[in-house]
Protein backbone atom coordinates (compact mmCIF):
# COMPACT_ATOMS: atom_id res chain seq x y z
CA UNK A 1 0.00 0.00 0.00
CA UNK A 2 1.04 3.41 -0.84
CA UNK A 3 -0.61 6.73 -0.21
CA UNK A 4 -0.62 7.45 -4.17
CA UNK A 5 -2.67 4.05 -4.85
CA UNK A 6 -4.94 3.43 -1.76
CA UNK A 7 -7.93 4.54 -1.10
CA UNK A 8 -9.26 6.04 2.33
CA UNK A 9 -12.02 3.23 2.19
CA UNK A 10 -9.23 0.72 1.69
CA UNK A 11 -7.87 2.10 4.85
CA UNK A 12 -10.69 1.98 6.83
CA UNK A 13 -11.37 -1.53 5.59
CA UNK A 14 -7.69 -2.32 6.47
CA UNK A 15 -8.22 -1.20 10.44
CA UNK A 16 -12.06 -2.89 10.46
CA UNK A 17 -10.53 -6.23 9.56
CA UNK A 18 -7.82 -5.99 12.22
CA UNK A 19 -10.41 -4.88 14.68
CA UNK A 20 -13.01 -7.32 13.82
CA UNK A 21 -10.79 -10.19 14.21
CA UNK A 22 -9.95 -9.60 17.53
CA UNK A 23 -13.77 -8.77 18.56
CA UNK A 24 -12.85 -5.38 19.39
CA UNK A 25 -15.48 -3.36 17.81
CA UNK A 26 -17.46 -3.53 21.28
CA UNK A 27 -14.40 -1.64 22.34
CA UNK A 28 -14.80 1.33 20.01
CA UNK A 29 -17.33 3.42 21.10
CA UNK A 30 -16.62 6.82 20.03
CA UNK A 31 -15.29 8.11 23.37
CA UNK A 32 -12.28 5.21 23.63
CA UNK A 33 -11.89 6.30 19.98
CA UNK A 34 -11.67 9.83 20.84
CA UNK A 35 -9.07 9.32 24.25
CA UNK A 36 -7.46 6.90 21.93
CA UNK A 37 -6.70 9.76 19.11
CA UNK A 38 -5.88 11.97 22.14
CA UNK A 39 -2.77 8.89 23.89
CA UNK A 40 -1.51 8.46 20.67
CA UNK A 41 -0.90 12.16 19.19
CA UNK A 42 0.63 12.70 22.65
CA UNK A 43 3.07 9.66 22.25
CA UNK A 44 4.17 11.08 19.06
CA UNK A 45 4.60 14.71 20.29
CA UNK A 46 7.02 13.11 23.05
CA UNK A 47 9.15 12.35 19.66
CA UNK A 48 9.48 16.32 19.24
CA UNK A 49 9.41 17.26 22.78
CA UNK A 50 12.19 19.23 23.75
CA UNK A 51 13.68 19.51 20.13
CA UNK A 52 14.03 22.87 18.29
CA UNK A 53 13.07 23.28 15.06
CA UNK A 54 16.19 22.25 13.48
CA UNK A 55 16.16 18.79 15.39
CA UNK A 56 12.48 18.43 14.54
CA UNK A 57 12.84 18.75 11.20
CA UNK A 58 16.08 16.80 10.57
CA UNK A 59 13.97 13.55 11.80
CA UNK A 60 12.93 13.27 8.28
CA UNK A 61 16.94 12.21 7.36
CA UNK A 62 17.07 9.84 10.67
CA UNK A 63 15.73 6.72 9.22
CA UNK A 64 15.71 4.92 12.79
CA UNK A 65 13.61 8.37 14.78
CA UNK A 66 11.66 8.72 11.06
CA UNK A 67 10.21 4.96 11.50
CA UNK A 68 9.09 5.37 15.00
CA UNK A 69 7.30 8.87 14.68
CA UNK A 70 5.98 7.02 11.80
CA UNK A 71 4.11 4.35 13.68
CA UNK A 72 3.07 6.76 16.05
CA UNK A 73 1.68 8.64 13.11
CA UNK A 74 -0.11 5.43 12.14
CA UNK A 75 -1.46 4.64 15.60
CA UNK A 76 -3.15 8.17 15.34
CA UNK A 77 -4.61 7.43 11.62
CA UNK A 78 -6.01 3.89 12.57
CA UNK A 79 -7.59 5.55 15.33
CA UNK A 80 -9.33 8.57 13.47
CA UNK A 81 -10.01 5.87 10.80
CA UNK A 82 -12.02 3.76 13.22
CA UNK A 83 -13.68 6.96 14.60
CA UNK A 84 -15.04 7.98 11.09
CA UNK A 85 -16.33 4.28 10.48
CA UNK A 86 -17.63 3.90 14.15
CA UNK A 87 -19.29 7.46 13.42
CA UNK A 88 -19.97 6.73 9.59
CA UNK A 89 -18.16 10.27 8.96
CA UNK A 90 -17.32 10.60 5.40
CA UNK A 91 -13.50 11.71 6.13
CA UNK A 92 -12.89 13.09 2.70
CA UNK A 93 -16.30 15.01 2.48
CA UNK A 94 -15.40 16.41 5.83
CA UNK A 95 -11.91 17.50 4.86
CA UNK A 96 -13.10 19.36 1.96
CA UNK A 97 -15.64 21.30 3.83
CA UNK A 98 -13.22 21.63 6.46
CA UNK A 99 -10.83 23.14 4.07
CA UNK A 100 -13.67 25.66 2.48
CA UNK A 101 -14.10 27.06 5.82
CA UNK A 102 -10.70 27.58 6.60
CA UNK A 103 -10.06 29.29 3.22
CA UNK A 104 -13.24 31.50 4.30
CA UNK A 105 -11.42 31.93 7.77
CA UNK A 106 -8.14 32.78 6.63
CA UNK A 107 -8.04 34.16 2.95
CA UNK A 108 -4.85 33.14 1.40
CA UNK A 109 -3.92 37.26 0.34
CA UNK A 110 -4.47 38.39 3.46
CA UNK A 111 -2.92 35.49 5.64
CA UNK A 112 -0.23 34.38 3.27
CA UNK A 113 2.90 34.07 5.30
CA UNK A 114 1.46 34.68 8.71
CA UNK A 115 0.12 32.35 11.24
CA UNK A 116 -3.41 33.90 11.57
CA UNK A 117 -5.22 36.90 11.70
CA UNK A 118 -3.83 40.06 13.28
CA UNK A 119 -6.85 40.45 16.01
CA UNK A 120 -5.60 36.73 16.94
CA UNK A 121 -2.23 37.25 17.60
CA UNK A 122 -3.38 39.98 19.86
CA UNK A 123 -5.24 38.23 22.45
Amino acid sequence: MHDQATTIAELRALVQRFVDERDWRQFHTAKNLAMSIAIEAAELMEHFQWLDQQASQAIAQQEVKKAVVAEELADVLSYVLAISSALEIDLASSLEAKMVKNALKYPADQIRGRYGHDDERAS
